[in-house]
């Protein structure tokens, strides 16, 4: 049975449709013949996902999602997802996208990354882009 875990840090958020969001991001895995056995999502503030990126990644630059593999079997997912809610804000704002919509965009666009999908490169970033969008037509909430 998989297990997805929603966490804060240091912001005070509150994920709506928790358990639907689940069985959603659940039912992708299963699609791609994975199964999940931990995702813990963590969701907090740009400067702690700043500092995250730095000390682990050496990047120094703000980002929206980083995705850490933990998987030792294959076809078995175990991440933990840092999602920065302030630049999922901005993001919503600057593409005039609802919240929620955007956030569920980098929800999934994590599992992809777990799943084999990339997005360096233009052609990787369209597909991602179509994937996603694919994703988000299955979401009903």
């Amino acid at each position: 049975m998989s297990c997805i875990n929603y966490f804060t840090e240091d912001v005070d958020f509150t994920l709506q449709h928790e358990g639907t969001i689940s069985r959603w991001l659940e039912d992708i895995a299963l699609s791609h013949e994975y199964s999940i056995e931990t995702i813990n999502y963590i969701f907090c503030s740009d400067d702690y996902l700043l500092d995250i990126n730095k000390t682990y990644l050496e990047h120094d630059y703000y980002t929206d999602i980083i995705t850490f593999d933990n998987s030792t079997e294959p076809l078995r997912i175990e991440s933990d997802i840092f999602i920065s809610i302030d630049r999922v804000k901005d993001n919503a704002h600057e593409m005039s996208l609802p919240f929620e919509e955007e956030l569920h965009r980098v929800l999934v666009h994590g599992l992809l990354h777990l799943i084999g999908f990339k997005d360096k490169g233009d052609d990787h970033k369209r597909l991602m882009r179509q994937k996603e969008d694919a994703c988000l037509s299955l979401l009903k909430i």
